[in-house]
């Protein structure tokens, strides 16, 4: 069974009942979810032994957090607790034209404040056959970017192999931040994994005759990205998320992936959306399962898509969904009929 490390911030979330706006809430439902954790969990589901690093408090909504992923069979014991605050983010849920919205309270939380005397990366990366990280936890502070580097100068001095999701995100950090600090961690890392923003708001590469916006996406842009991304940073593999955005409720999903040798693009998916949030982290936990499993570089990426796609009919962070229901509509089950 092979080991995974994801290191990053895990959040409370508080979300209005159904479709409500902000302004209209009196009652907000909880959960927890954050990037990495989200790849543990969908890692553990698929039976690997996945163990989540971070630094949350030593009181009850802290311990909150910590349940939300043992439940699931996620490792804790990596997690160093201390400081005063689980950072928090709102989450609206976007419905036809209207998109999602989320604000950040995550200021001064417990793993934004962690100084590097808080992992023992040694013992964390014991037996470990793969590190993933995201973008989202550099942004965190200069602190984090020099925790982030040393966890993966351990990893790499074990061996293991190292993905990570560049998820730029304009609330935490510039663009300017992001280049320098993802530069340097960008040595690190095997496999990178991207989105139609990313590799653009981070490095500057951009797909040509692509927008957006207006749910227009260029294959052969994205297959210059990959090969500018690879040639730059010498990555074994590059990963492109597709989404074509309709609205708040329709995409059209889909994804590449490249080898160095291939451009494997996989079938596309339709969706009807009940959660968006989460989407990208499901889709790379499914391609680490996929790859640590052994499949090809075609399997690899028709197996994240379709996980990722299930992922988009779940609510909260979370994606609860097997192996099994995963390899089905991969396999071209996508009709949704009833199982009995």
């Amino acid at each position: 069974m092979a080991k995974v490390i994801t290191f990053g911030e895990l959040m409370l979330r508080l979300q209005p009942f159904n479709y409500e706006r902000f302004v209209q809430a009196t009652t907000f439902e909880a959960s927890f979810g954050g990037g990495e954790a989200n790849v543990a969990v969908s890692l553990a589901n698929y039976g690997f032994d996945a163990e989540f690093v971070t630094k949350l408090p030593a009181h009850s909504i802290g311990q909150m957090a910590v349940n939300s992923l043992r439940q699931y069979g996620v490792g804790t014991k990596f997690i160093t607790r201390g400081g005063n605050r689980v950072g928090i983010y709102y989450n609206e849920k976007g419905a036809s034209q209207r998109p999602s919205v989320c604000i950040y309270d995550r200021a001064n939380s417990a793993i934004a404040l962690a100084s590097s005397e808080d992992f023992d990366w040694d013992a964390i990366f014991d037996g470990a056959d793969w590190f993933h990280f995201t973008g989202i936890t550099p942004a965190l502070g200069k602190n984090v970017v020099e925790i982030c580097k040393e966890a993966c100068k351990a990893a790499k001095a074990r061996g293991v192999k190292i993905s990570c999701d560049l998820n730029y995100r304009g609330k935490l950090w510039t663009r300017a931040e992001a280049r320098e600090a993802m530069t340097e961690l960008a040595k690190y890392i095997d496999v990178c994994i991207s989105n139609e923003e990313d590799a653009k708001d981070v490095f500057g590469i951009e797909a040509e005759d692509t927008d957006i916006t207006a749910g227009e996406l260029n294959k052969e842009g994205y297959k210059s990205v990959a090969r500018q991304l690879m040639d730059k940073f010498g990555f074994e593999k590059v990963a492109i998320t597709l989404r074509e955005s309709k609205s708040a409720f329709d995409n059209d999903w889909s994804a590449m992936l490249y080898d160095g040798e291939n451009y494997c693009f996989s079938k596309l998916y339709h969706l009807h959306i009940i959660d968006r949030i989460g989407g990208g982290d499901s889709f790379g936990g499914g391609l680490i399962y996929a790859l640590l499993s052994g499949k090809s570089s075609q399997e690899a990426i028709e197996f994240a898509v379709a996980a990722s796609a299930l992922k988009h009919s779940i609510g909260g962070d979370y994606n609860h969904v097997t192996v099994a229901e995963v390899e089905k509509l991969a396999g071209g089950d996508g009709s949704g009929r009833v199982q009995r």
